[in-house]
C-alpha cells in the first residue's frame, strides 16, 4: 500500500539539513533599529552591508545605538531511508 497525502505515518525518520538547492540563500540578513523602528534592507548571504547601514544610521543619529541582527535561514526537511516517502520522492 503506498502511502497518500492523508496517511499518518507513525515513528517515520526524517532529516532536517539545511536548504542547499540551486538559488537559494544560506541566509537573509537585515537590522531593526531599536530606538526608532527603522529597517535596514534585507540581504543574502553576507552581513557586511547590513553593518555598514548600521554604522551610517548611528552616524546620522548619535543615539540610536541599539539594534536587533536579524538572520532568517532556510531548511529542508527530507525522508530518511526507510521512510516510505523515500520512495515516493526519488
Amino acid at each position: 500500500m503506498s502511502p497518500t497525502p492523508r496517511t499518518v505515518i507513525r515513528a517515520a525518520e526524517w532529516t532536517l539539513r539545511v536548504e542547499t538547492a540551486e538559488g537559494a540563500p544560506q541566509a537573509i540578513h537585515s537590522a531593526l533599529c531599536i530606538t526608532c523602528g527603522a529597517e535596514s534592507p534585507a540581504v543574502d548571504d553576507t552581513r557586511l552591508p547590513i553593518e555598514i547601514w548600521t554604522l551610517k544610521h548611528t552616524g546620522l543619529n548619535p543615539s540610536h545605538r541599539q539594534f536587533q541582527h536579524r538572520t532568517l535561514g532556510f531548511w529542508r526537511v527530507d525522508p530518511a531511508p526507510g521512510n516510505p516517502y523515500a520512495v515516493r520522492s526519488s
